[in-house]
């Protein structure tokens, strides 16, 4: 009881890579630029996907969703990692670091949620095609949006304040770059056997379960794909549906290695690392997966600069 009002009093002390002083700037420069293309990336497609009436569809209506949550994401944990490498002071608040740890979780577990969404509007896109807008209606799309979101919301809640109950014993020094769930595991002073295998069975439930559901859907979905007659019609939905399966395995992979090992017994630095490339890398790359291999928000961002042009 008397670590955890120390904790509370005078806030945590999140380590990065601060072993390694010389590759903080190296670090805050990467971040920095990576969390600026975050920014932008993931900001464009939500503008494109409201302004355009060509992506006023189910497809898009989650893809925003994905980069709003990207962008919420990443916010919640990068200022303060920008501000811990820029300068001596590592020091978080506790009532910072706990916000952290409840916001950065409830992302995540909807994300997790949210990528099974989207694996089931291609799957009706690609395998009910004719039903397709029938199926996805718009209440429908809203219905499954908000339950991901709750769904993650409810995990978080019940998750984080488990983890709260941990005795710290005084200790303040959490050796990552954010407050997350394995970092204060590992920071107890205390048994957290229990603590660790709830932390794994719930992270099984949002994200080997999820992942499973992702992988036989798309077995579907590609039975149905070499199905299609048309050259240019399996393309289409070759390209859209690899684009998911990419962010799918990108963080999946990441997620599940960093919250299904034995938080305890894992390599503190590439747990760090892990971390780090979920939280920093994975929100930047998804804009850039979405649109470099689709015609649609191209085309969507060209006529945007056309009218901009035209404006001008």
């Amino acid at each position: 009881m008397e670590g955890a009002i120390n904790s509370s009093s005078e806030g945590f002390i999140l380590m990065g890579v601060s072993d390694q002083p010389q590759l903080e700037m190296v670090f805050f420069v990467v971040i920095l630029f990576s969390y600026l293309l975050t920014l932008v990336g993931n900001s464009a497609i939500i503008l494109l996907s409201r302004l355009d009436a060509r992506l006023h569809t189910p497809m898009y209506f989650f893809l925003s969703n994905l980069s709003s949550l990207d962008l919420a994401f990443t916010t919640s944990s990068v200022p303060q990692m920008l501000v811990n490498l820029w300068g001596p002071d590592k020091t978080i608040s506790y009532g910072g670091c706990v916000t952290q740890l409840y916001v950065f979780l409830w992302l995540g577990a909807t994300e997790c949620i949210l990528l099974v969404v989207m694996a089931f509007d291609r799957y009706v896109a690609v395998c009910r095609p004719l039903h397709y807008t029938t199926i996805m209606s718009p209440r429908l799309c809203w219905l499954l949006a908000a339950v991901a979101w709750l769904g993650g919301l409810g995990n978080s809640v019940i998750q984080s304040t488990f983890t709260l109950q941990l005795p710290l014993c005084g200790r303040r020094r959490v050796d990552s770059f954010l407050c997350e769930v394995p970092a204060m595991i590992k920071l107890a002073c205390g048994d957290t056997s229990l603590n660790e295998a709830v932390l794994n069975g719930v992270c099984t439930f949002f994200t080997a379960v999820p992942l499973g559901i992702i992988l036989i859907s798309y077995c579907y979905i590609a039975r149905a794909v070499l199905k299609i007659r048309s050259a240019e019609g399996r393309r289409k939905a070759f390209n859209t549906c690899l684009s998911h399966l990419l962010v799918v395995f990108l963080f999946y992979g990441s997620a599940i290695y960093g919250y299904l090992l034995p938080a305890k017994s894992s390599n503190q630095d590439q747990g760090k690392f892990i971390s780090l490339f979920y939280s920093v890398v994975t929100p930047m790359v998804n804009p850039l997966i979405y649109t470099l291999r689709n015609k649609e928000v191209k085309g969507a961002l060209g006529r945007l600069l056309g009218k901009g042009r035209e404006f001008g």
